[in-house]
């Protein structure tokens, strides 16, 4: 993509309105607590006071909003103490220009490195800086200041408390989690009736993953419903694939074929009914057509082998989870007695920090992203502020502060956030300053804007930038207008000062960019990689049978889930940015992305059959796990250096196993991990052939697989170089 076309979707992105469920009773709950604070200052202390403590109120307020599985009360108060703590750091050094200049940059650099910690994190850092710099204005005196920061943290306070005492839909985001799981699990089902070999995205289960971890507050009353549930989702996904799949399932056509399609309609329909239970908390209505066909008595006549095993494995599944989400099995923890039942354990924010530390220094290197962002947003921050200082304007923080807002750590975020800010604050600014015309200008009536002004954000905050960042605008007019500032003389100011703050970030981006095309060989030989892990780590237990409890897998599987997500992150970054990678065309990148994913695929098939303790084993599978791992960790350096992956160590191992297969024979166990060996080494041909597109099968490194001869599609240009990344 080139800029023009690249610019235009950033610009319609940031301008797009979408229609979001809104949530009134959130907004109502934020905007109280704002009114409270605003009220309360206003009575004790004053309107500068006032709009202190409006600005930690407010913000606050926004932390709990954000998608973040920790309990909403700790980051009201997070938010309140960290802008506590900028506001009263930034008032002792505003007087002095150097010295703040250098608080600037650091205090920014660092909340620009707090985007590795998440998204949450990145946004309240970000936040901070942004409101410190109008905050930093308000106070007249060290005691003053201190007083400042002191009604922030009691803004925090109030978000928390009315957390706490009206928490809205309780548990909903991990409900909406876990009922987000089963529901794609019967999407699942209903895909592979008529797809035997469809994919399924993991990034629901891992969605349930992060939701289950909860701290031991948490814990001890977490409802019965999200007991067990995720278990069931994981254990089921791989179990309705081996159904399905005609190389170790049902035939293609026949009486079982339509037996399979049965029981995948029926697990479908299940699954849709406890996903509804556990979002809304009800009870469990099972569809009777469903639990009859569960319960057909003529299974064994018609299936068999491995088929009838995961049939067998489905109906097992299925009533577990059916008995947890209608709450006809407790746990003990349920019951009041015994020990709690297991549970992935989150740590407090005060255990988060030495975590959180490391993965900031983890980041401190020329080559990262979130390092490249801290650095631009810290110059554009300290640039803006001398900029908006010597322009004749008047209110030169405004610059800085909206640099600050729109900068994100990728392309399409900073530049759409940029436009939509620019539009969203001409709309408030002129919006607010009319009112302010149209009425007194007394301190209560623009207190009484502001909290109207932040329940409209609050309400409209998910719906798109420039619908937000009008309200937002709109309040800050409205609280500094309750300070004592002459709001309607400054519009003009502010929407240039809004413009310059905007066009620094997008020059910042221009100039010393992150782009994540060059990137894109590198994810992809990470995904690589894992997914040889993850296929080695199952193959090898076909020579070592430990039973369906092997955590050597699950370790496996869930970096490969990992290194999946960032390769996709990387190639939707990618889709928006104006350079262009030579040689890694959009169309091999989809290429190689379905051959990783059937490597994947396939293992997960290979798990549903592990063989139990004690059973027979198979020595060739150690073999060729050896083979696989060793060949996927070279395929992946060839990735990275351009080059196209050779399995040469693989394809001699697997022919070795046919000998031995011809020579003894081979029983069940044997002829399904040889055939899904076979599936993998066909699947790690096609990345071959997908990244090397115009190169013969003799070069590939001894591909001797045959294909269909392959046409270069016509948007690979020259080789295929990870390290050119040509701006167009």
């Amino acid at each position: 993509m080139s800029w023009v076309p690249a610019l235009k979707e950033a610009a319609l992105s940031g301008l797009r309105i979408e229609r979001k469920r809104l949530d009134p009773l959130v907004a109502v709950r934020g905007a109280a607590g704002l009114a409270l604070v605003i009220a309360a200052s206003l009575w004790l202390f004053g309107p500068a006071v006032a709009a202190s403590s409006a600005f930690g109120a407010f913000q606050a307020a926004i932390a709990t909003f954000q998608r973040s599985w920790r309990p909403r009360p700790e980051l009201a108060l997070v938010s309140g103490l960290s802008l506590a703590v900028s506001t009263f750091l930034g008032y002792l050094t505003v007087s002095r220009l150097p010295l703040f200049l250098a608080l600037l940059v650091v205090w920014t650099f660092v909340a620009g490195l707090f985007w590795a910690a998440g998204p949450t994190a990145g946004l309240i850092a970000s936040s901070n800086v942004a409101i410190m710099m109008v905050t930093v204005t308000l106070p007249t005196s060290v005691a003053q200041a201190a007083g400042h920061a002191g009604t922030m943290i009691v803004g925090g306070l109030v978000q928390a408390a009315l957390v706490v005492l009206f928490p809205g839909r309780r548990w909903g985001a991990h409900r909406d989690a876990l009922a987000d799981a089963l529901a794609a699990e019967a999407d699942y089902a209903r895909r592979l009736r008529q797809d035997p070999v469809a994919l399924f995205d993991p990034l629901p289960l891992m969605e349930a993953r992060d939701a289950a971890a909860v701290t031991p507050r948490q814990a001890r009353r977490r409802p019965a419903q999200l007991h067990g549930a995720r278990g069931f989702a994981e254990r089921v996904r791989p179990v309705l694939a081996s159904l399905a799949d005609p190389a170790v399932g049902a035939p293609h056509e026949g009486r079982a074929r339509e037996r399979v399609r049965e029981l995948l309609g029926a697990a479908a329909d299940i699954l849709d009914a406890g996903a509804h239970a556990i979002r809304h908390g009800t009870p469990l209505e099972l569809p009777p057509h469903a639990v009859a066909a569960l319960r057909t008595p003529d299974t064994e006549a018609i299936l068999t082998g491995p088929v009838y095993r995961a049939a067998e494995r489905l109906r097992t599944l299925l009533q577990d989870v059916l008995e947890q989400a209608g709450g006809t099995r407790q746990d003990e923890m349920a019951v009041g007695g015994g020990a709690p039942p297991p549970y992935r354990v989150r740590p407090g924010p005060l255990r988060m920090v030495p975590a959180i530390l490391r993965t900031l220094r983890g980041e401190l290197h020329p080559g990262s992203p979130i390092a490249r962002h801290a650095a631009r947003v810290s110059t554009v921050a300290a640039a803006g502020y001398v900029l908006g200082d010597l322009l004749p304007l008047g209110h030169g923080y405004w610059a800085p502060l909206t640099a600050v807002m729109v900068m994100r750590p990728d392309f399409s975020q900073t530049y759409s956030r940029a436009v939509g800010r620019f539009c969203g604050t001409l709309v408030g600014v002129v919006l607010a300053t009319v009112v302010v015309r149209l009425g007194p200008a007394e301190p209560v009536h623009m207190g009484a804007l502001a909290v109207l002004a932040a329940a409209l954000m609050y309400l409209v905050r998910l719906t798109g930038q420039i619908a937000t960042q009008a309200c937002i605008a709109a309040y800050v007019v409205f609280l500094l207008g309750m300070a004592g500032e002459q709001v309607a003389q400054t519009v003009h100011e502010r929407v240039l000062l809004t413009l310059v703050g905007g066009l620094l970030a997008m020059l910042a981006y221009a100039v010393y960019p992150a782009w994540e095309t060059p990137r894109l060989p590198g994810r992809l030989a990470d995904w690589l990689t894992a997914q040889g892990r993850y296929a080695a780590a199952v193959i090898r237990h076909y020579a070592e049978p430990v039973g369906k409890s092997a955590p050597d897998v699950r370790e496996a599987l869930l970096g490969s889930r990992t290194a999946r997500a960032a390769w996709h992150t990387a190639v939707d970054r990618a889709r928006g940015e104006p350079v262009r990678h030579r040689g890694l065309s959009r169309t091999a990148a989809d290429k190689a992305e379905d051959a990783l994913a059937e490597t994947g695929r396939v293992a997960m098939l290979l798990e549903a059959h592990l063989p139990e303790r004690g059973a027979a084993s198979v020595p060739a599978a150690a073999r060729f796990a050896d083979a696989l791992c060793s060949a996927t960790e070279q395929g992946a350096k060839a990735v990275r250096e351009g080059r196209p992956p050779s399995w040469d160590a693989v394809r001699e191992v697997l022919r070795a196993w046919d000998a031995e297969k011809g020579a003894g024979g081979e029983d069940a166990c044997d002829a399904l991990v040889h055939r899904g060996a076979g599936l993998i080494l066909r699947s790690l041909d096609d990345l071959t052939e997908a990244l090397a597109p115009a190169v013969p099968p003799k070069a590939m490194g001894g591909n001797t697989r045959k294909s269909a001869p392959t046409v270069r599609p016509a948007d690979a240009d020259g080789p295929w170089n990870p390290g050119d990344s040509t701006a167009r």
